[in-house]
């Protein structure tokens, strides 16, 4: 299939899938999240892979990241700590897979000051709404943070082709923004505008990291 028509399939869906959120029936939600869900694993296989390493990591985290859609379709707050779980297993994984390839220099360092200002006050938004998910949450910061400089330090290794630093920084970054609203939608304001603005970030980034793992060569 050509990548043209797993795009244009993919905003169908989320066209879809965002509508169904306003329904808040899971059985609809599901009709449209799993099929899109699947689709970025699917965009994965479209390339040949480069870097075999790279990229069967890289699979987990996008099949880990499925598992955390499902789960968090069901809107309970059992299977939304299900769901928190698998997505940081998911950010554990493209973790392990940025910091393979990327570099330890000023650009993650200076990726690291960064997320240590906005992890500071994402948890101080958050706190005060969290009840017994403190530790749970808080934990989530901190690994999706540290994936987020492993991102940086891919952007900072000059080895690596420019638009795969780009691309996967770039994924990596709106990742952690999409979060920012499924935190919102949860724990301060619940509204539809939330998935109307996450979800669309959300699965942007899916879909540039799963393409761009194929880029990194070996």
């Amino acid at each position: 299939m050509d990548i043209g028509i797993v795009i244009v399939l993919a905003v169908v869906l989320l066209v879809g899938l965002v509508n169904a959120e306003k329904t808040e029936r899971p059985k609809w939600i599901l009709m449209f999240k799993t099929p899109l869900s699947l689709l970025f694993i699917f965009a994965w296989t479209l390339q040949p892979a480069q870097n075999g390493h790279f990229t069967g990591i890289v699979l987990i985290a996008l099949v880990c990241c499925l598992g955390g859609d499902v789960l968090l379709a069901f809107g309970s707050r059992g299977t939304f700590l299900l769901g928190l779980i698998s997505f940081l297993l998911g950010h554990v994984m493209y973790a392990a897979a940025f910091f393979t390839v990327g570099n330890v220099g000023s650009t993650m360092a200076i990726g690291t000051i960064l997320l240590m200002v906005a992890a500071a006050w994402v948890w101080r938004w958050l706190e005060p709404h969290l009840g017994n998910m403190c530790i749970p949450v808080l934990a989530y910061i901190v690994v999706i943070s540290i994936m987020v400089c492993g991102a940086f330090g891919i952007l900072g290794n000059p080895t690596l082709p420019p638009h795969a630093r780009g691309t996967i920084v770039a994924g990596a970054i709106l990742f952690y923004i999409s979060d920012l609203f499924v935190a919102r939608q949860r724990f301060v304001v619940g509204a539809h505008a939330n998935r109307a603005f996450g979800l669309p970030l959300y699965y942007t980034a899916q879909f540039m990291l799963a393409f761009s793992a194929a880029w990194v060569p070996g």
